[in-house]
C-alpha cells in the first residue's frame, strides 16, 4: 500500500509529496503511478461516482521524490500549464552530487536530446536537430564525506535535465546509475528503481489558478537515510 502525504488541497489544487520510485503516470510496466493512485484516493474520500478529473501539470522522474502539484479542474490545469510556459511556476530542487563543483554558484546551459528508444538523454551541440535548451542555476550548500548538497532552481523542465547536466559537469547524482557510475549488474531497466537517489523536489511556488495568490509549498526528505546527515543545512533552507 503506497501512502502519499497531502501537502495542500482545495477545490482546484492537490499538492502532495511524491514517494521515490513511483511513476507520475502509468506506462507499459503496469507499476503503480501517482495519477491513478490519487484519482482512486479522491474517488474514495469524496465518494464520487464515475471518473474523477485530475490534471498532471508537471512531472518528476521515477526515482525522484518530493513536492508535486496536480490540478483538480481542467481550468486549473490550463492556468497552471500557462504558468509553466511563462516561467511563473517556480521549481527548486535539492541534490546530492559526487565531489564538489569548482564554482560555489553557477548557471548550467546545455542542449539536450532524448532517445525515446532507450529513454536516455544526451548533451549535444545546439545545431543538432530536436536539441532543446536546458538551463538551471545552482548553489553549493555544503560538502560532507565526498558528497555536496546542492540547491537548484530550474529555468527549463527537460527530461532528466538535472541528472544529465550535473553528470556532464563531472558531478553525477548519488545513486544515479543511468548517468553516473555503473556496475555490470545494473541494467537500464533497473537504473531508475534503485535507492538511494540524491534528487528531491524541494519547493514549488505558483499562483493559485483562481485567486491568483502566490502560494509556496515545500517538502523535506526527512524519512530517507541518505539525506539525514544534511538535514541541519536543509532546515536552514526552508
Amino acid at each position: 500500500m503506497v501512502t502519499i502525504p497531502i501537502v495542500y488541497e482545495d477545490n482546484h489544487l492537490l499538492v502532495v509529496e511524491k514517494p521515490p520510485n513511483i511513476l507520475c503516470q502509468g506506462d507499459k510496466t503496469g507499476d503503480p503511478d501517482m495519477l491513478t493512485l490519487l484519482k482512486q484516493d479522491l474517488k474514495t474520500r469524496y465518494n464520487k461516482p464515475g471518473n474523477v478529473y485530475l490534471g498532471l501539470v508537471q512531472r518528476l522522474d521515477r526515482p525522484v521524490g518530493g513536492v508535486m502539484v496536480f490540478a483538480r479542474t481542467s481550468k486549473a490545469a490550463a492556468r497552471l500549464s500557462e504558468q509553466i510556459r511563462n516561467k511563473t511556476f517556480l521549481k527548486t530542487y535539492i541534490a546530492l552530487v559526487h565531489g564538489r563543483p569548482a564554482e560555489e554558484k553557477g548557471t548550467l546551459v546545455h542542449y539536450l536530446v532524448k532517445d525515446n528508444r532507450t529513454n536516455k538523454v544526451s548533451v549535444v551541440d545546439k545545431e543538432v536537430p530536436k536539441a532543446k535548451e536546458a538551463i538551471l542555476d545552482y548553489t553549493v550548500v555544503t560538502t560532507q564525506q565526498g558528497l555536496s548538497l546542492v540547491k537548484i532552481n530550474l529555468h527549463t523542465g527537460r527530461p532528466h535535465q538535472i541528472r544529465v547536466q550535473f553528470a556532464t559537469l563531472g558531478h553525477p547524482l548519488l545513486g544515479d546509475y543511468r548517468y553516473g557510475p555503473k556496475t555490470k549488474q545494473t541494467s537500464r531497466k533497473q537504473a531508475d528503481k534503485l535507492e538511494p537517489f540524491g534528487l528531491w523536489s524541494f519547493k514549488i511556488s505558483c499562483l493559485h489558478p483562481i485567486t491568483k495568490e502566490r502560494l509556496h509549498f515545500n517538502s523535506l526528505p526527512v524519512n530517507y537515510e541518505l539525506w539525514k546527515p544534511f538535514m541541519p543545512e536543509l532546515l536552514k533552507l526552508t
